[in-house]
């Protein structure tokens, strides 16, 4: 079976933030195979890749010029199921809530804090995405990838992913120089609820629920991010544009100092993330609109494109709010998803 290369390829429908933007080449994979059929393509294999999952952490800027790379990898199976853990291999490809909704189902909970998040299974582990008390960190076993240079397949465990805050080996050394094919997550026997954090607290009082099952947790996570985050589907947007910063304790209490309600958290490390969105906040941006982009009315962490906007819009609103909370707090807030 040969590659399909399709050209010009509009990409408003494979970005969250739905914006205008072409690909001179596009292609699928299936399969692991088919990554290596690009390597060995004497045009494809010499140009630089954009891999493309779901498109939920993606900002476009303008066309693209490199091969995007979709990934469409499908497939979900358990490997090992005892009383000590069940572990899972997915597809690249896979919906990730789909995948957190299927495990339910099947009786495997362990993923139920990270339901609702956009994106597929292969670009989890690149982000390390977190949510409500959990981090992938906290589930994964290994990834499988194939080196875009040599088209040698390996199997990383997880610690040399080098996950941590919205970070891993992926989006340094490997970025752009390998694909992530398969993933395999360790779920955990007995199942333990994850119900620390505030909003699930609340949510799960609020309905009376005093020994939540996984589906308890699962609903409590989706209907506080409904009620928290726009959906892409009807307000163009990527989730979180900001990471919160941390810092070490001399910052935070020189800032606390000038500023007593920030909210801060306290890290394992003696560290603390400070709320980005309260700081975006504080100066004067949430719900505000430059052109056709904007701050969100409920979560300032998440810009949004209200109709129309260009990544260039969505990037000159991003730099405008940097540069309001580096003037207020001294910092610089950094930018979660990947700029192109």
């Amino acid at each position: 079976m040969t590659l399909q290369i399709e050209s010009d390829v509009p990409l408003r429908a494979l970005n969250t933030f739905g914006v205008a933007a072409t690909a001179r080449r596009l292609v699928r994979v299936r399969t692991e195979r088919d990554v290596r059929r690009i390597v060995d393509h004497p045009e494809l294999g010499r140009m630089p890749k954009l891999v493309l999952g779901g498109g939920s952490n993606l900002l476009l800027t303008g066309d693209v010029d490199a091969l995007v790379v979709k990934v469409e990898i499908a497939g979900r199976r358990v490997l090992e199921d005892d009383a000590r853990s069940t572990l899972i291999e997915v597809g690249a490809g896979e919906s990730w809530h789909e995948l957190v909704a299927w495990t339910l189902e099947q009786g495997y909970p362990g993923l139920e804090n990270l339901a609702l998040i956009p994106g597929t299974a292969g670009a989890a582990p690149v982000q390390n995405i977190g949510a409500y008390g959990m981090e992938l960190a906290d589930r994964l076993e290994s990834v499988d990838v194939v080196d875009f240079v040599t088209g040698r397949c390996a199997t990383l465990p997880a610690a040399h992913c080098r996950l941590a805050y919205r970070d891993s080996v992926f989006k340094h050394e490997l970025a752009g120089k390998s694909l992530i094919t398969a993933i395999r997550l360790r779920l955990p026997r007995p199942w333990v609820p994850v119900t620390g954090y505030a909003d699930v607290e609340r949510w799960l009082q609020r309905e009376q629920i005093g020994d939540p099952t996984p589906r308890d947790v699962f609903d409590a996570v989706c209907a506080i991010r409904r009620g928290k985050l726009p959906d892409p589907q009807a307000l163009g947007n990527a989730g979180s544009f900001f990471k919160n910063p941390v810092v070490n304790r001399t910052i935070r209490n020189e800032i606390l100092a000038d500023h007593p309600d920030i909210v801060s958290y306290p890290l394992p490390d003696g560290t603390y993330k400070l709320a980005a969105a309260w700081m975006i906040a504080a100066c004067g941006w949430k719900g505000r609109t430059l052109g056709a982009a904007g701050v969100h009315e409920q979560q300032p962490l998440v810009l949004v494109n209200r109709g129309g906007a260009s990544g260039a819009d969505v990037l000159e609103l991003a730099h405008a709010v940097q540069e309001s909370v580096q003037r207020k707090f001294g910092l610089r807030l950094e930018i979660e998803p990947l700029v192109v």
